[in-house]
């Protein structure tokens, strides 16, 4: 792949009065919908090879649960993750597949226009994270276990030069699932000098160190060996404590982390996320803290569940539901205005529910038809 972006126009999708038959099967009528003022623009990334035809324009309603649902932008396959530049309303996306893709995407009122089509450094690309400046932009590429920073130039938003690769190194006792490693989330640290990675199949947190611009990768540790075949998958952080919370797939547990200042975690506590008794086979996905760090959601995929805990003042976490997700395999997770947005990949919908004063979970509204979402992004 070259170090320079490959620059691509698209004419990704009509005006929003043109409304996507086969996709709003499941939307409410337009009489239903609220003001403009009380509507969410978003929209739903997943896998073309179950149903997806690319990124998919949604707007939501949260005081109604309406949804309504667009053309899908056809330059967007395979989007199963995405994050939002906050000052030039920048949108990049994974294009997951063998040779890995980054997608950079500017919306401006009903249009998605594809700007720079760049490599990921490695096989399929399942996670990004921005950089605070917006001078860097990392990618974790699970198959190839490895992490990738890609250089952003910091007055447009686009990739300035090819992604440096770090791989990662180490397995665990799973054959089928960790027989090498799996990178799964990447995130930076508050003081932007490391960068965090999640490896599924080295069972291990990866600090990278970052150098003062924050554009080029350094020396590796492990910040944390996790419990050896429980697959860490995603980090969440406390909104104001040095705290994290570290979902882990293979074993359907929640850890709770302390930071270090080292960028090294020690464990504090630990919890299952299927209820007791459940016999099935299944796997934990996503985790998502509401925006004032009182409650805490992780997502069952086979037992089709939502673990809900309540957040101690300190940190600490106390199971308090499990709450059916609405459909199949929860991937994602989405706090919203007073909701919980669950994205079920196998069911092809995106379910809403009401958050209660007390964090527990009722379903809200009628779920949207989105083939094949893996994430919810907001546009």
């Amino acid at each position: 792949m070259s170090a320079t972006p490959e620059t691509m126009m698209s004419d990704a999708r009509p005006t929003r009065r043109t409304l996507l038959g086969a996709a709003a099967a499941a939307a409410l009528p337009s009489s239903v919908m609220a003001a403009p003022a009380a509507t969410r623009a978003l929209y739903a990334g997943g896998y073309d090879k179950e149903g997806g035809a690319g990124l998919l324009p949604l707007d939501y309603v949260p005081a109604t649960g309406a949804w309504r649902a667009y053309a899908p932008v056809a330059a967007a396959p395979d989007a199963s993750w995405g994050v939002r530049h906050p000052d030039l309303g920048l949108h990049y996306l994974v294009q997951e597949g063998s040779a890995g893709k980054v997608a950079v995407f500017r919306r401006r009122g009903d249009a998605w226009q594809r700007l720079a089509l760049v490599g990921s450094g490695g096989a399929d690309p399942c996670h990004l994270a921005l950089s605070a400046d917006g001078g860097a932009l990392a990618v974790a590429n699970y198959s190839s276990g490895s992490v990738a920073l890609i250089p952003l130039d910091r007055r447009t938003g686009l990739p300035r030069a090819a992604a440096q690769v770090v791989a990662h190194r180490g397995r665990g006792p799973d054959a089928e699932r960790q027989a090498a490693p799996h990178a799964h989330w990447v995130g930076f640290s508050p003081d932007r000098r490391w960068l965090w990675s999640v490896d599924l199949g080295a069972d291990t947190i990866f600090a990278h160190r970052l150098d003062a611009a924050g554009t080029r990768l350094g020396e590796t540790r492990a910040a944390y060996r996790a419990v050896a075949g429980s697959g860490p998958r995603h980090l969440a952080f406390h909104p104001r404590l040095p705290l994290a919370y570290l979902v882990a797939e293979l074993d359907n547990s929640v850890t709770v982390l302390r930071r270090g200042a080292d960028a090294r975690f020690t464990a504090l506590a630990r919890h299952a996320t299927l209820p007791t008794g459940f016999a099935g086979k299944s796997s934990a996905g996503a985790i998502a803290i509401d925006p004032r760090g009182r409650w805490l959601y992780a997502s069952n995929r086979g037992a089709d569940s939502v673990a809900v805990y309540a957040i101690a003042a300190d940190g600490a976490l106390a199971p308090t539901q499990h709450v059916a997700c609405g459909g199949r395999w929860p991937r994602h997770l989405r706090v919203l205005d007073g909701r919980l947005l669950v994205a079920n990949e196998r069911s092809g919908t995106i379910d809403g529910f009401r958050i209660g004063t007390d964090g527990r979970l009722a379903p809200f509204g009628t779920a949207a038809r989105a083939p094949g979402v893996a994430f919810v992004g907001e546009a």
